[in-house]
């Protein structure tokens, strides 16, 4: 209801009422409506645009955000601490492991290397919090990559140590002949008078006496490459293949317990002392080979002799007296 509205009529010095057509209230009213609605409108779109008022959508979606941002920062946390581990792990990787089985480290540029060229990161820029994705997605492939090149490393290692395994059962490391089979050591490797000629000549072996028959075991494990008596002056003799340039030489054998291609392990009989080819006596002449050049036998029995065993062949081996072949 509108209120009645007067005005001062000053020839009749009273008050009289304002009459308002139908027309004119009913125009007043759509310009009020019309004027309200605008503002309205107006104010709306304000408080849209505003952090004031929030739809229910856009409030839900800001809380999503808030959560990833929270769970990207614990990611980052996380990845920080997993780069410390990694960072550990590289270092006994290239402290212990790789001076462990002698190889090179692998250095810190390859390890830490980034990622250059084009921009990678160009789809993830233009957001609120794209500084904060880019840096966690960075994390995320160098962190992968570091973790691919150290698993490379660890089957290197792997299969370093499974070489070193095999490389140390390819050392001869055992005494041929049985200690309480032995009757003497009769010539140890060096210049020794030879037995038929009594000339000095190099003797590139040692020589066990032990009776006819007596056992003769594998040094290490290896293949048999060669049991005959095709070698002039080694009579029956033996060889073993045993990996990484070792071979040993057995000779003047009286029987074969093995035969050519056969695999056998450290400790095996193989044969039996004999005193075949150019031998004046029953003896073991037993040679140990490195990439083909022979070397001093000497330097392989601490696998089955003690220290003061070890020290009293050594003395006898080093007397310079006449071999047995």
């Amino acid at each position: 209801m509108f209120k009645t509205k007067y005005y001062y009529d000053s020839k009749t010095l009273s008050y009289r009422k304002i009459k308002v057509s139908k027309r004119v209230q009913l125009r007043n009213i759509l310009a009020f409506l019309s004027v309200s609605a605008f503002f309205g409108i107006v104010v709306l779109l304000i408080l849209l645009q505003s952090p004031i008022l929030n739809t229910p959508t856009e409030l839900s979606q800001s809380r999503e955000i808030s959560n990833y941002k929270f769970q990207l920062d614990l990611m980052n946390k996380k990845l920080d601490q997993l780069n410390i581990v990694l960072s550990e792990i590289e270092q006994r990787d290239n402290n212990i492991y790789r001076v462990l089985f002698e190889t090179d480290p692998i250095p810190s540029e390859v390890r830490k290397a980034g990622f250059g060229g084009v921009n990678r990161y160009e789809n993830l820029e233009g957001f609120e919090n794209s500084k904060l994705i880019i840096e966690t997605t960075k994390k995320i492939e160098i962190l992968t990559k570091q973790i691919v090149i150290q698993s490379k490393s660890l089957d290197e290692i792997e299969r370093l140590a499974s070489e070193k395994e095999k490389l140390l059962a390819a050392i001869p490391s055992i005494q041929p002949i049985k200690r309480s089979d032995l009757t003497r050591m009769a010539s140890g490797y060096g210049y020794r008078t030879d037995p038929f000629n009594k000339t000095r000549k190099m003797h590139f072996g040692m020589d066990f006496t032990a009776p006819k028959g007596t056992p003769i075991y594998a040094a290490s494990d290896g293949k048999i490459i060669r049991a005959d008596s095709r070698s002039t002056g080694y009579g029956k003799h033996i060889r073993i293949d045993h990996g990484f340039g070792y071979v040993t030489l057995y000779a003047h054998l009286n029987d074969y317990n093995v035969r050519r291609g056969q695999t056998v392990k450290k400790g095996d009989v193989i044969g039996y002392v004999g005193s075949t080819g150019r031998s004046q006596a029953p003896h073991l002449h037993y040679e140990v080979w490195k990439d083909k050049k022979r070397v001093n036998p000497i330097n392989f029995y601490l696998g089955n002799l003690t220290p003061e065993e070890f020290d009293d062949l050594l003395r006898l081996a080093n007397e310079e007296n006449q071999s047995l072949d």
